[in-house]
């Protein structure tokens, strides 16, 4: 019998009674709740956060014939019964400051119904206060408090400060009333994904230990390689006869398309358990965990701060600025970072550091195809089959088809995306270029006003030079000046060199040379 795979199970119960492959946490989940007492873990979506609250919905529940054949069951003695107030907020869309009463009120009625009201407490946080408060004295424990996806809120408000104002002003105080509360609680986690710091939620909270990037819990969520082989080696074998693969491929090809998640300094690689598992229930690859949507907000943010595409996998990030970030901050990156399409690469202790990158193909080329439609004159839909005719154009040597259809993707660009005309031909360039680039070799730098570039199939060399306001005669002769292509004097296959002149006064690719 083939194994059920937990594909969007996020309940604990319903997993362990219905059969579904469980890949065991429960010894890293024991560890937390005796070490600590108030904790925080972002994880990007699709990761496992749900399933981890309600794992630890079931061990506060006392549900002890859950975690038979797991670790905690040797770990547990005790097997106490806790209250456990469970706040899922990823349950609603955030458009209106009304929308977030909604939710926080039907908790607490909800609570209410179980624990009692008393006619003094009129905000969500008197309210929420007095729960916690007769919860313990009702049942003589200590309460758990589990909130999932504490930040959906405010993220489904970035851009709109007036929105994000308002519902940190209501999560604010929501959140704070854990500290004034401290007697009567065993456990908090928040989980979400991204951690805004500052002038924010967290602010009266800051008792919380956010291990989101501690090495003690980096495998928390997601799945490592000794796990894939620990849990799924007869499905790997499986997956290798369906796709034509030998056994050694097939671990390459999972490696690079969903590994490479370090969510602290030189740790261990984590895979994206969504599109693992995606992977062997279907028996093939595919972009499982792009597929499931990705925020515009990040491409927003992107735009709004005139981000230099080329730069974001290059430049070194302080590590303060990953670890927390507002709604007024001007950087990007730390919000691309904790949603997952950038990963840790390599820290520098000196200067404390990282060097981000994205985690994997799926990820990298998924993000980049979505960027497209954003940048230039094309929809989604015909995103990747224009991708699919530049390379065609490439790889036959059809040089002045490649380059009027690069015409087309500058044409009709809407002019407010256009504040610097610089640096958006060369996102357009870096993006079209990136995609190409998943189907044959390429080489891409940049510098003042200018860009090179190789491309090479089996057959064909192109060593490019593209000038903004300048010539397309002066950007040939750049490439025979400087040598480009020296490189490839004794390659077998045909070279072409081109010289590109892009105009600022026509917004596009003005004329281009072959020689």
């Amino acid at each position: 019998m083939s194994k059920l795979y937990p594909i969007g199970i996020q309940h604990f119960e319903s997993l362990r009674k219905d059969g579904y492959m469980y890949i065991d946490k429960t010894a890293l989940i024991y560890k937390l709740v005796k070490t600590g007492k108030y904790y925080f873990l972002s994880r990007p979506r699709r990761f496992g956060k749900s399933l981890l609250i309600s794992t630890l919905r079931a061990y506060f529940e006392g549900k002890k014939e859950l975690f038979e054949g797991l670790a905690m069951e040797q770990l547990e003695k005790d097997w106490t019964r806790h209250p456990v107030l469970h706040l899922d907020l990823n349950i609603e869309k955030y458009d209106v400051p009304e929308s977030l009463d909604r939710i926080l009120n039907e908790a607490l009625v909800r609570w209410e119904k179980v624990y009692g009201a008393e006619p003094s407490e009129t905000s969500f946080s008197l309210r929420f206060a007095g729960i916690i408060r007769r919860a313990c004295e009702q049942t003589g424990q200590r309460v758990a408090v589990l909130i999932d996806e504490y930040d959906k809120p405010l993220l489904q408000a970035i851009g709109n400060e007036e929105l994000q104002k308002s519902l940190r002003n209501t999560l604010k105080p929501f959140y704070g009333t854990l500290k004034s509360q401290d007697e009567y609680i065993k456990f908090v986690m928040l989980t979400g994904v991204t951690r805004f710091g500052k002038v924010s939620v967290f602010s009266d909270l800051n008792n919380l230990k956010d291990i989101s990037m501690s090495k003690h819990y980096v495998e928390l969520c997601g799945i490592t390689e000794q796990e894939i082989h620990d849990n799924l080696e007869e499905e790997l074998h499986t997956l290798a006869d369906s796709q034509d693969m030998t056994y050694e491929e097939v671990c390459s090809e999972l490696k690079i398309c969903y590994d490479g998640y370090h969510f602290a300094a030189n740790s261990i690689g984590m895979y994206n358990p969504f599109s693992l598992l995606n992977t062997f229930d279907r028996n093939e690859f595919g972009s499982y965990w792009f597929a499931t949507g990705t925020p515009t907000y990040l491409v927003e943010l992107l735009i709004r701060h005139n981000c230099n595409l080329a730069d974001i996998t290059l430049d070194e990030t302080p590590s303060s600025v990953l670890e927390g970030i507002d709604s007024t901050d001007t950087d990007p990156i730390p919000v691309i970072y904790q949603s997952g399409y950038l990963t840790i690469k390599k820290y520098d202790k000196e200067f404390d550091s990282y060097r981000l990158g994205f985690p994997n193909r799926e990820v990298e080329e998924g993000f980049t195809k979505f960027l497209l439609p954003f940048y230039a004159n094309t929809n989604a839909g015909d995103s990747s089959f224009g991708i699919k005719k530049f390379v065609q154009e490439v790889r036959v040597g059809d040089c002045d088809a490649f380059f009027r259809r690069l015409q087309s993707l500058f044409s009709d660009t809407p002019y407010e995306l256009v504040r610097d005309l610089e640096l958006h031909y060369q996102n357009v360039l870096f993006i079209v270029f990136k995609l190409v680039g998943f189907y044959v070799k390429a080489e891409y730098h940049t510098s003042a006003g200018r860009i090179d570039l190789v491309l090479q199939t089996d057959k064909f060399i192109y060593v490019m030079e593209f000038k903004l306001d300048g010539t397309a005669e002066e950007a040939l002769q750049q490439i025979n000046e400087k040598q480009y292509a020296r490189p490839f004097e004794h390659d077998s296959r045909q070279l072409f060199k081109i010289g590109v002149n892009f105009s600022a006064k026509t917004r596009n690719i003005e004329k281009w040379l072959v020689e």
